[in-house]
């Protein structure tokens, strides 16, 4: 399916304003181009947990414990919840998170941010 002029412009935007929130929320920890810090925070590139949209929108609003391996890497520093984030916020940061470190152009609707938030664990 081809996209419209005005669908482009709104995916450009949410990538435009979820790069602006990484930087802002996510890249003291997770650093500006995703690589991690040392082996306190997990780097977001060749993750497999962004692999899971639904898994991705209930972390960053609610932060996540526990140790986490990746890559043969153990990291066990919380990620805080980010309970100021909005839908539209949350739709835009998993948006760029898709693009620029899964790879994909899939752009993530409100309304599956609120559907999925109401169903996290």
């Amino acid at each position: 399916m081809a996209c419209t002029d005005s669908e482009k412009m709104e995916y450009d935007i949410y990538l435009v304003n979820g790069e602006n929130l990484y930087k802002q929320n996510c890249a003291n920890c997770h650093g500006e181009k995703g690589e991690g810090l040392r082996n306190l925070y997990p780097p977001l590139r060749n993750n497999e947990h962004l692999k899971s949209t639904e898994h991705v929108i209930c972390i960053i609003k609610n932060g996540a414990s526990g140790k986490l391996e990746l890559n043969g890497q153990v990291y066990d520093q919380a990620m805080p919840a980010n309970p100021k984030l909005f839908n539209l916020d949350i739709a835009q940061l998993v948006t760029y998170l898709n693009k620029e470190f899964n790879e994909t152009d899939e752009k993530v609707e409100v309304s599956e941010v609120i559907e999925t938030l109401n169903n996290c664990k």
